[in-house]
């Protein structure tokens, strides 16, 4: 705003005649003059630098996080109690040793009688506490197949489940004629955990140039499978290599078998622990012991021989014709018990237990690499035909079981040659026998025969809801020592089933092949997989009767 300055103003007068100036009150006198405006430039100034600049921070970034820690804990926070609040919350008891003392010595000998009359009562013998779903029937769960080798009319001459148990393998090849030597065959593998399993469509299918006769996994890597070929030769597989799966063979040399290689089993190796030899079974007589070797070979590390002179006495063998001495080995078991005894089945129906340890040469030296031993120590009691396989009990160091063309199933002990117990199981062939991996009492047989009956114990479900008594027949010595529990229907008419395994890590599973091309994959009840209370105890029994 503008400013206004006063100020007095003086009145200009004329001289007097005399000189001299008017007197005070006479010179001066009161006046107002207009105001003087002086516009203020400082205000104005700072105002408008006021108005043109701002203050503003630079932009701020934000963004939302969170923080998850890899484990947990719970974790409490007690107080310590105080002793009035214990008092008041558990009041104090008085306890009369003296008198409780007295008490317990009085009643001291009717109570241990009480319990020792307790401990020898049967009143709850067959009673066990489960806590886990029972299963109460026997299904099929897997039908598989491959159609190529269907087509071409081949068998499935074996089965293995992996280390895993998840993945089951079958061998293609033919056990009732053909030409074996050239005709193609395959190994298929299926893994039973893949989503969107198709049964006639496996995870992998290697492509064989002779007719696979016997398959095994390999005991810890799961990739590694085994087989035996009608040739003679072995050959060993990664199933993780899709492009070149072979990984060891033998090829054909004068180690290798001259007959069809009908059994092949991993053995450890006692000198390298991360390897594993591979043990061999032919009809040609020769138990063949194999070691890895570089550049995709296996090499012979040990060898037996059956010679028919070397067989022990105690089995009445045929007459053999002049030059034939070697006797023919179909299958093969090895103790659970002891790694060294191991129990053989010949083509002549006999059983002959045999040690790895064994000293003497055998008599018959083919041009092998290796010195070849004779290690048959006992014969037992033939069948009336040959003898298509054994197997050892893995409860009961003494006990083995054996099958053949004859139909029937022996329960040996290996303290005597005659058997405890013979089952008369078909009318035709048996061709293979296991003995359960959790139940002491119960065995699986294949057969090669079919028919209708019933079961009253056991349940199956099947096309029909019908028991049948034809190709997988389980036992349970437990209930009856001379007929099968339940008995299930593999493949249609009389189709043989050739093979069959239990499964290791998944108990509840059974794999059998036939003669139709077919791998079933049976579900077994909870009465073929939950151990009773004295199963043991009745097997020991069992095996005893050897001795009396």
């Amino acid at each position: 705003s503008a400013c206004t300055v006063s100020m007095g103003t003086r009145r200009a007068g004329g001289g007097s005649a005399s000189g001299r100036d008017p007197p005070p009150a006479a010179m001066f006198a009161d006046g107002t003059a207009p105001g003087a405006e002086v516009e203020s430039l400082w205000r104005s100034a700072r105002s408008a630098r006021c108005e043109a600049k701002s203050c503003q921070t630079g932009k701020i970034s934000t963004a939302e996080t969170a923080v998850q820690s890899h484990t947990s804990r719970d974790a409490a926070v007690q107080v310590d109690q105080s002793k009035d609040d214990v008092q008041d919350f558990q009041p104090e008891v008085q306890v009369d040793y003296p008198s409780l003392l007295t008490f317990l010595q009085r009643v001291e000998d009717a109570v241990i009688k009480e319990l020792n009359k307790n401990w020898k009562s049967r009143a709850f013998d067959g009673f066990e506490v489960n806590w886990t779903d029972q299963n109460e029937t026997v299904l099929c769960l897997h039908t598989l197949s491959y159609p190529e080798a269907q087509d071409q009319k081949l068998q499935v001459t074996s089965v293995s489940w992996n280390a895993t148990g998840s993945v089951v393998a079958c061998s293609y090849g033919r056990l009732d004629g053909g030409d074996w030597s050239t005709e193609k065959s395959y190994v298929c593998t299926w893994n039973l955990d893949r989503r969107g399993l198709n049964p006639q469509r496996p995870d992998l299918v290697v492509d064989v140039p002779s007719s696979v006769m016997c398959l095994a996994f390999h005991p810890s890597q799961p990739s590694l499978i085994a087989g035996g070929l009608f040739s003679g030769e072995l050959v060993v597989w990664d199933t993780s290599r899709r492009e070149d799966p072979v990984t060891w063979r033998t090829g054909m040399t004068d180690d290798t078998h001259t007959d069809p290689v009908y059994q092949v089993k991993w053995l450890p190796d006692a000198k390298h622990r991360n390897h594993a030899q591979l043990l061999s079974v032919s009809t040609d007589g020769k138990i063949l012991v194999w070691r890895e070797e570089r550049g995709g070979l296996l090499a012979l590390a040990e060898g037996f021989a059956l010679v028919a002179q070397q067989i022990p006495r105690s089995a009445q063998l045929k007459k053999f014709a002049k030059g034939e001495a070697a006797v023919g080995v179909t299958s093969l078991s090895f103790s659970h018990f002891d790694p060294h005894v191991f129990v053989v089945g010949v083509e002549g129906g006999y059983s002959l237990k045999c040690s790895m340890a064994a000293g003497p040469l055998a008599l018959q030296q083919t041009g092998s690499s290796v010195p070849l031993r004779a290690p048959a120590e006992l014969a037992f009691s033939p069948h009336r035909g040959p003898l298509y396989s054994v197997s050892c009990s893995p409860f009961h160091r003494n006990l083995f079981l054996s099958c053949g063309t004859d139909g029937q199933v022996h329960l040996h002990s290996m303290l005597q040659t005659q058997p405890l117990v013979s089952l008369q199981v078909s009318k035709k062939y048996l061709f293979c026998v296991r003995w359960s991996p959790v139940r002491p009492l119960v065995f699986a047989a294949a057969s090669g025969e079919g028919k209708y009956s019933s079961a009253a114990k056991y349940k199956v479900r099947s096309q029909k809801r019908s028991c049948f008594v034809g190709d997988v027949h389980l036992f349970d010595l437990g209930r009856s020592s001379q007929k099968p529990a339940i008995s299930l229907k593999q493949a249609p008419g009389e189709c043989p089933v050739y093979c069959l395994e239990f499964n290791i890590k998944h108990t509840q599973l059974l794999a059998a092949g036939d003669a139709a091309g077919t791998v079933k994959v049976w579900q077994l009840s909870s009465d073929f997989t939950e151990q009773g209370p004295r199963e043991m105890g009745l097997l020991e029994q069992l095996a005893s009767e050897s001795t009396d």
